[in-house]
């Protein structure tokens, strides 16, 4: 039997909602590791239906790096009220962070990057699983990476 606390304990460490997290548990006989997976493939797959949709809302990040290394970033997604959510905000940071740490020259190169923060994550990976817990899509625009 999944109680309530383990619901809301999952909840808390994925961001997923009570009935996904309850769903998980139960699928993984209460195992937290295990519906911590099922929800990140339940996450994915939503995701893969999501990127073909439109982006036109977003957010410009910057980010500077000890006063030598500057960062402009498009960061895109479907709706205005997605783009103000801190879960955006801090995608956008953490993808300006890894531009200013890496200097990927094209988006392809920075969606195949390895996350500087955790490297069992691509950059395509840390959008996806975004892209999960907000139900928009979103997509990396144009991005400058300067340095003196």
């Amino acid at each position: 039997m999944i109680n309530a606390g383990d619901v809301q304990k999952l909840r808390e460490i994925t961001g997923a909602g009570i009935m996904e997290c309850k769903k998980a548990l139960e699928e993984a006989a209460g195992d937290f590791k295990k519906a911590q997976e099922v929800l990140q493939k339940r996450g994915f797959e939503k995701a893969e239906k999501k990127m073909d949709r439109a982006a036109n809302a977003g957010r410009i990040e910057s980010y500077i790096h000890n006063e030598r290394v500057g960062v402009l970033l498009e960061l895109f997604c479907e709706t205005d009220f997605v783009a103000k959510a801190d879960v955006f905000k801090e995608l956008a940071h953490n993808v300006a962070m890894q531009i200013a740490a890496m200097d990927p020259k094209d988006e392809k190169e920075l969606y195949e990057q390895t996350y500087i923060k955790d490297p069992s994550l691509t950059i395509e990976a840390l959008v996806r699983a975004a892209i999960a817990k907000v139900g928009e899509n979103i997509k990396i625009g144009r991005f400058v990476r300067y340095e003196i």
